[in-house]
């Protein structure tokens, strides 16, 4: 009796095994390597002597561990038995019937997957700085009076409300511009001489360098800002028809004109928030209590921060609960910590706390010799 047997090659993928008569032999090859299946046949007869015997049972044996080599394979189908009839004696290979999904699911629990760039946009965006609603509480508790200088002096308190809607507009952008490293009592006054003067744009540009200068002196870098003033108040002759610019890209390309100025003009005059109006009270208050992931150095590096987990429509309220309370309590230099309500969630405020915290100096011993 003869039969052929099939030998699997380990890198074949062969799916199955399937030993038959010599009259039948099936066979199934993979495509993707598309290698010639290497058949051998095994011959054998009613009386084999010892040597045949062990020969058949290497290549027996060889079989055997090609296709435990192909376990992961065959997890694939259910347990299968196959027989091998040599002399009439019947030998059977079995094959453990194995969950694949088991596997899959212990792999998957030691791999780790990685974190996508949306998700980590997704929990940069969801970061908030620590105790940060208890410090806002805080604050806003701190200011229930209203009694600092940008409660009375602010931009839009500053500049004439009934005057025509193009005069209060660029009244406001005026205002904001000598604002710029001056204090709001200074400001103020020189808004006020301004209104007294004629502060509307045919009446600027009909008033000489010189007068203007002592129209707004002190308030800083006043010679810088007359010419800053003159420039722009012929551009918004010239090109805006006599009233300011309606986006916040156009106002930053006036001269003296930055960010936080053209937010808050967006604010007042046009009643649109674009963004946080960081000046230098936001700024500092905003390092100091941990609202910045990282110290900023630039208060539009600043803004980017808080805007990135404050809610939009506390935007507008920031601004003036920061400014307000770097004025009367978070002062740039002899902060007040020990009148703060955040004096114990503030990073800086226990650093200074514990800087300022008398030190115990030791007794003093007299010793007295006698003689």
């Amino acid at each position: 009796m003869f039969f052929r047997c099939i030998v699997i090659p380990r890198q074949s993928f062969i799916r199955r095994l399937i030993v038959m008569n010599n009259n039948t032999v099936m066979e199934e090859q993979s495509s993707y390597f598309n290698r010639r299946i290497t058949r051998s046949t095994i011959k054998s007869e009613s009386v084999v002597d010892k040597k045949a015997d062990i020969a058949a049972s290497k290549k027996l044996s060889k079989l055997t561990k090609a296709a435990s080599a192909g376990s992961a394979i065959r997890a694939e189908s259910t347990s299968t038995e196959k027989e091998i009839i040599n002399d009439n004696k019947k030998i059977k290979i079995e094959y453990e019937e194995t969950d694949s999904s088991a596997h899959l699911i212990s792999d998957a629990e030691d791999f780790e997957v990685p974190v996508k760039r949306e998700q980590q946009d997704s929990k940069r965006s969801a970061w908030e700085p620590p105790n940060c609603w208890q410090q806002l509480d805080n604050i806003r508790e701190m200011r229930k009076d209203r009694d600092a200088p940008v409660d009375t002096m602010g931009c839009d308190r500053i500049s004439d409300q009934d005057a025509k809607p193009q005069v209060y507009r660029y009244q406001v952008l005026l205002s904001l511009m000598l604002s710029s490293q001056t204090k709001d009592q200074v400001t103020s006054a020189a808004m006020t001489r301004l209104r007294q003067h004629g502060c509307n744009i045919t009446n600027i540009l009909a008033t000489d360098d010189k007068k203007l200068g002592e129209l707004i002196y002190p308030v800083g870098f006043w010679r810088r800002k007359v010419e800053y003033i003159k420039k722009t108040t012929q551009i918004l002759k010239d090109k805006y028809k006599g009233d300011i610019p309606r986006t916040l890209e156009e106002l930053c390309k006036l001269p003296g004109v930055g960010p936080k100025m053209a937010h808050l003009v967006m604010k007042c005059a046009w009643a649109e928030v674009t963004g946080i109006a960081v000046d230098t009270h936001v700024h500092r208050i905003s390092n100091r209590l941990g609202w910045v992931r990282k110290p900023t150095v630039q208060p539009e590096n600043t803004r980017v921060e808080l805007e990135s987990w404050l809610p939009k429509e506390l935007w507008t309220e920031i601004n003036w609960l920061l400014v307000g309370f770097g004025q009367q309590t978070c002062l740039p230099v002899g902060p007040k910590c020990q009148q703060c309500l955040n004096q114990h969630i503030c990073p800086f405020g226990k650093t200074e706390l514990k800087r300022k915290s008398p030190v115990k100096s030791p007794k003093k011993m007299t010793v007295f010799f006698f003689f």
